[in-house]
């Protein structure tokens, strides 16, 4: 008899055991990895709840978070070899590899659009913004494809505007106080810090739930064959970071306040909670969020499998790590 109970019980502890006993490091010696971000914003949470719980350290990887101050430029520094991976949407790995590039999605921290498209307090209409100039963080950005998709909710188009990169958030919002651009589009914790010193909000993309690989990691997917386990640990450390932000609104608001810089308590509430709403669980991607950004790109192959591999996410749902964080975090 217990020999049967014992039996009965093997294939949950090797469900619940597996995926922990891979996080040992497969050598003495950490492995350096560099994994850039596009600006200091609350999608980035997953991985700063792994690197500030010390996930990627349990996993072997010793984690370097460079702001790169755009998604593009962060897109065309992982294709020439300068960082490991790069936090970004879909729209620069398209524009990338349309030109050459060789990138590929491998996770999604946000399967929805975030932004909204804030000007300055006189810019209260299309006709106001109409001839003015709208700063991006980089061309081929998601802060750049999304405000085709925002200038058509007002009636105008890209040929209406002039459209000029400005790096980062906070840069981009200087530049509308100052009067240098009219308007551009913000996500959290930008866009609540942009309402609260009186900026207009002429389009707010965020309720309308639109399927978008906002923002995603990316590697060369040369990287998919030859650094695999490496990017499986990143990846598994990640995903737990990302548990763990959801699980522990405390800790996580912590980590946020101190990384996105936010010292309104009101401001923390709405990025993180804004990040509840956007965070998918397992961070998997959607065929839905993919295809409407390919859809922009009318030039560029249709095909999500020509941008994104989910093979390294098939195999930790495989290993059961996936099943063993929801029963860890209870969720």
């Amino acid at each position: 008899m217990r020999a049967l109970q014992r039996s009965r019980w093997l294939p949950i502890l090797a469900i619940l055991t597996l995926p922990f006993l891979r996080t040992a490091p497969v050598s003495a010696q950490p492995v350096e990895f560099k994994v850039g971000i596009s600006d200091p914003v609350n999608t980035v949470l997953a991985i700063w709840m792994a690197d500030a719980a010390g996930l990627y350290a349990a996993n072997g990887i010793k984690a370097e978070i460079i702001n790169m101050n755009g998604g593009s430029r962060g897109a065309a520094e992982l294709a020439a070899g300068r960082i490991d991976a790069m936090h970004v949407g879909l729209s620069s790995v398209v524009r990338l590899n349309r030109t050459g590039g060789d990138l590929r999605v491998i996770a999604s921290l946000a399967n929805v659009i975030r932004f909204s498209f804030v000007s300055a307090p006189d810019v209260k209409t299309a006709a106001d913004l109409k001839g003015g100039v709208v700063g991006v963080s980089t061309f081929g950005s998601e802060s750049d494809s999304t405000v085709t998709l925002a200038l058509k909710r007002l009636g105008l188009s890209r040929d209406d505007v002039t459209l000029k990169e400005y790096g980062g958030g906070p840069r981009r919002l200087a530049a509308v106080k100052s009067g240098e651009i009219k308007a551009t589009a913000v996500n959290e914790p930008f866009t609540s810090l942009a309402r609260e010193q009186g900026f207009n909000t002429l389009v707010d993309l965020v309720p309308e739930n639109i399927p978008w690989l906002f923002t995603a990691i990316v590697v060369k997917r040369a990287a998919i064959a030859d650094r695999r386990d490496v990017l499986a640990r990143f990846i598994r450390a990640t995903a737990e970071g990302n548990y763990l932000a959801l699980t522990d609104e405390k800790r996580a608001k912590d980590v946020l306040a101190k990384e996105a810089r936010i010292t309104d308590p009101k401001i923390l509430d709405i990025s993180y909670n804004d990040f509840k709403l956007l965070s998918p669980q397992n961070i998997e991607p959607t065929d839905a969020a993919a295809k409407n950004i390919l859809a922009q790109f009318l030039d560029a192959s249709q095909k999500v499998e020509d941008y994104v591999d989910g093979s390294i996410l098939d195999g930790l749902r495989k290993d059961g790590v996936f099943t063993a964080l929801a029963q860890k975090y209870k969720r």
